[in-house]
This record gives structure tokens, sequence and C-alpha cells, in this order.
């Protein structure tokens, strides 16, 4: 309807049939099929037809008064909606991954609404991946592969794995030498989403190898995990991002660095890439910011 109210405003205007043709770039049989529909359309005529010109009737006039004010509104709504896009408020609904959006997240939260005062933020955190659409959720910040290949997504950080343990394992119970060796070895095992259980796959100068791995204790939680890693409970799988300080103060050691684990990259996730709300842009700039690729930690 707004494209006739719109149609209907310019022959008002140019009171010539010809004219508004040439302006909607249409021909001037199809002008006159437009006005002929509208009509059709209200049950009334709106404009007496000579061969130069057009005039409005007294119904007309009222639709052009109506039609005018209708546009003007919706113009008016468009700018408002516009200037909401373009400046940064509302209702912000994140999602992270459980450990990493306790530690990491909540902090980046706290430095995003102090720069970002009309921006409301919303952190929930999970152990597994929400469907952003079905839970109107703005965004997540996840490791892993995409969960869902409607979403779109940028990298923040690359992350790689690594078998690590504490010192104090490795002096009682010796460093493998090969994946082999793992066998022999107590493993503390990360449950995560779907994954079978102390199945463990590398990649090693192209060739992929599977290792079943005996648990010696296992949870879905990665802190409880780590904590058991650092008490000298076992061999585990641990992502860089926060291996490198453990590495560094000698409280953990990489073991078999040369058998690459499948990356676990950090990821923003966000439903679609078009028109974006402002303050969705605004955290994944601050995000992208925030997050610089990382060095690998030294074996």
């Amino acid at each position: 309807m707004e494209s006739a109210l719109s149609f209907f405003v310019l022959l008002a205007r140019h009171k010539n049939l010809s004219a508004v043709a040439r302006a909607l770039d249409i021909t001037p049989p199809a002008a006159t099929r437009k006005l002929k529909q509208l009509e059709e359309h209200l049950g009334v005529r709106l404009a007496n037809r000579t061969t130069r010109s057009i005039s409005l009737t007294s119904e007309g006039e009222l639709f052009l008064a109506q039609a005018t004010r209708i546009l003007a509104d919706i113009k008016a709504m468009e700018d408002s909606v516009s200037k909401h896009r373009e400046q940064p408020r509302g209702l912000l609904r994140v999602n992270a991954s459980l450990g990493f959006g306790r530690r990491r997240i909540s902090a980046l939260a706290s430095r995003f609404a102090l720069k970002f005062p009309d921006i409301e933020l919303d952190l929930h955190v999970t152990d597994r991946p929400v469907d952003l659409v079905a839970n109107n959720v703005d965004l997540a910040v996840r490791f892993g592969s995409l969960p869902d290949r409607r979403l779109v997504a940028r990298r923040l950080l690359s992350n790689r794995r690594f078998l690590c343990a504490s010192p104090r394992y490795l002096k009682k119970h010796g460093e493998p030498k090969s994946l082999a060796d793992l066998a022999g070895h107590r493993c503390i095992i990360h449950n995560q989403n779907d994954e079978a259980h102390g199945i463990w796959r590398f990649t090693h100068r192209h060739h992929t190898e599977v290792i079943k791995v005996r648990g010696a204790m296992s949870s879905n939680d990665g802190d409880i995990a780590l904590g058991w890693a650092l008490e000298g409970h076992g061999i585990m799988i641990r992502s860089e991002w926060d291996l490198n300080k453990y590495v560094a103060a000698r409280r953990l050691k990489i073991i078999l660095p040369e058998f690459i684990l499948e990356p676990a990259d950090l990821f923003v996730y966000y439903p679609n890439r078009e028109n974006l709300p402002a303050r969705v842009r605004v955290f994944i700039d601050f995000l992208t910011e925030e997050f610089k690729p990382a060095s690998g930690p030294a074996a």
C-alpha cells in the first residue's frame, strides 16, 4: 500500500500521468493502470483526467491529505528505527560457555557495560550451545566448530590444544614418548557435549591416529579437570588460551607436542550478517579488539 500512496502523492504533485510515468520509469499506460487499480480498490474516483492534466476530486483531496500524513509517519518510524540501529542501546542477550563465560566473558561484559551504559547486557552461560534463534539470543561466544550452519561466525582467537601433565605426575609415572605410551598412563577426561568418552584423535605427519585412553578421573567441567591435573592426577588435554600461564609457572608441562589435536578456536556466532542492531555490532567489535592471536605455549 505504501507504493500506492507514494504514487498518488507524486501524481498530485505533477498533475500529469506522463510526468509520473517518467519519474517512476514506467510507461504511461502502466501509470494509468496504477491509478485505475487504486480507484477500484477504494471504490471512489480520485482524479478527473483530461488529455493534458489531472485534477483531484474531493475524495482525491481527502485521500491525498491522509496519504501525505501516513507517508510522513512511515518516514518518521523508519528514521526512528534507523537511529536506534545506529545508537547502541537496548537489551543485548549473550550466551557463553560455562567456565570461559565465568572467567573471561563476565569481566569483558563488565568493561563493555561501562563503555556502553545504554546497553542492557544479559549474559547467560551454559555447558552446551543453545539455539540462538529459538531462544532469542543475539550472539554466542564459544570454543569449537560452528554448532549451526545457519549462523554467521567470526573467529576471535586461534586456540590449539595440547596434552599436558604436572611435573609431579611425570616424576612419579614418567613422561610418555609416544601415543602408544598413553595406554599405560592415568588420563583425565573432560567430557564435552556428545564426544565419545576417552577417545582422543591426533594428526601426525598428515595421518590421523585415534587413541582410547584410560580415564583416572573425568568431569564435564573443564576447571575441575584442570584442577585435578594441577594436583598430579594424570594427563589431560587443555587449550592454549589458559595453558600458557601454567606452563610458564612450571605447574604443567606439554607432552608430545608434535601430535596435533583438533583446535578449539574461539568464535562469536550470530544469526545473520545484515542489519545487525548497533548493540550487537559494537559488542562484536569490542570482542574482536579484546582477543588478539595468542602465541603458543612453550613445550
